[in-house]
């Protein structure tokens, strides 16, 4: 049996080293020794993982320490693949864990990597690293799979095992054996593509048409608001039809759906095709916190409230409700817009970490509602908690002439001021 190393234990590596963790011998890998420790004592701050699930895979060890992986014959690569400042790949993350496994790796050991790539990344990129700093070469003294997370960060119906999982390999015999490795754990199945490069381009493609679908839904939302439409109503009456997607308006966030088009888009301007529908898709959806935040500030001034200094409160910060990963939130381009214009903006979220919030955006959260206190209030995620409270509740924060702006639909038609 196959001695396993997840390197990275985020959102994606913990779920994936706590299911092999339950069958066999694996060690869960983190630079971040805090992190090592957090789950050492039984605990997951993403929420993605139980305390008894943590106690049930009882072969899982946890380690920072380069020494512990040693002996393992395959390792599997969960890090960030963020996009910079310009929107273009990062792939800082995935190099210096290439470069960490050229001092462990050993012959006839496979990497796996999952993180999300260009088509080529794997093969390009990260095997020539391992290869030149370990002097091993590449499908004769080592080899490489590449199988895509799908991990759905908060869902608990679609989880890791439910969920089929597309493998590859860098051999016909190496992709058996990494297809027969996720097989054993996956309830759901696989999917054995063809080469590393069709797995890296099936995953790229299956959030950009996610993007893609959202963008075209808050355009829709952008000419109905015009009109002085609803536009839950007209998607309610246009879902009807059989084969009309049920997609919603809003905020694209997180570190999939509102990233990894940038690495597809990367890729096609390096082989010189210049994609448009893609980018034209990002720029509406890039742009969604500022026309949110410009939506409430005209409403604020239709009700005859003095923009200069309003005091605004921000229902959620999280990339999406119920669910404590604040990676790539666009609410952020929201409040920035709010306080261009001089409101002052207080931002509640029980379920954000406030250190990562201040370390990340620098952005205090308050931990205190109180009443009568806002000429605004936006209902900004879909927290399970929101719904609860119901109008009656969230109203009661604001001022007695205030805006209630619920840009995630969390109340039923009529009962709020303004839909995105």
């Amino acid at each position: 049996m196959k001695k396993i190393t997840v390197i990275g234990l985020g959102y994606v590596g913990l779920p994936l080293a706590v299911e092999f963790g339950k069958k066999q011998s694996v060690v869960g890998f983190d630079i971040n020794q805090a992190r090592v420790n957090e789950l050492l004592s039984g605990k997951d701050s993403t929420l993605e993982v139980s305390p008894e699930e943590l106690i049930e895979a009882s072969l899982l060890k946890f380690s920072s320490s380069i020494e512990d992986i040693k002996d393992s014959n395959v390792y599997i690569v969960t890090v960030p693949t963020p996009i910079d400042e310009s929107n273009a790949p990062d792939l800082t993350p995935l190099r210096k864990a290439s470069s960490m496994l050229a001092k462990v790796i050993k012959p006839n050991d496979i990497v796996i990597y999952e993180s999300t790539v260009y088509p080529g990344a794997t093969e390009d990129v990260c095997i020539p690293i391992i290869e030149k700093e370990s002097g091993l070469k590449f499908n004769v003294d080592f080899f490489a799979g590449y199988s895509p997370e799908r991990i759905n960060p908060g869902d608990k119906v679609n989880t890791l095992t439910k969920i089929k999982k597309i493998t590859s390999g860098s051999t016909p015999e190496i992709a058996k054996i990494v297809d027969d490795l996720y097989r054993s754990i996956i309830v759901a199945g696989t999917h054995s593509a063809s080469s590393i490069k069709v797995a890296e381009a099936a995953k790229v493609i299956e959030n950009t048409q996610r993007d893609l679908n959202i963008a075209i839904i808050n355009e829709f939302a952008k000419i109905f608001n015009i009109l002085g439409i609803d536009t839950q109503e007209v998607l309610d009456a246009a879902g009807t039809k059989w084969n009309f997607l049920p997609f919603k308006p809003g905020l694209v966030g997180g570190h999939c759906i509102s990233v990894d088009p940038y690495y597809l888009t990367y890729k096609a301007k390096d082989v010189g095709y210049q994609p448009e529908v893609i980018l034209a898709g990002r720029r509406i959806n890039d742009g969604m916190g500022q026309y949110t935040a410009t939506q409430l500030v005209k409403a604020v001034s239709k009700r005859k409230i003095h923009i200069d200094e309003a005091k605004v409160l921000v229902l959620g910060f999280t990339f999406k409700g119920d669910c404590p990963d604040v990676r790539n939130t666009k609410i952020v381009d929201m409040i920035k817009e709010l306080q261009s214009f001089n409101m002052n903006v207080d931002v509640y979220d029980h379920w954000a970490d406030p250190q990562e919030v201040r370390y990340e955006y620098n952005i205090d959260l308050i931990n205190e509602l109180k009443d009568g206190t806002y000429d605004a209030i936006i209902l900004a995620v879909d927290h399970s908690d929101y719904k609860d409270w119901g109008e009656a509740k969230i109203r009661k924060l604001g001022k007695e002439n205030h805006v209630l702006y619920d840009v995630k639909y969390v109340l039923p038609y009529g009962q709020s001021d303004l839909r995105l």
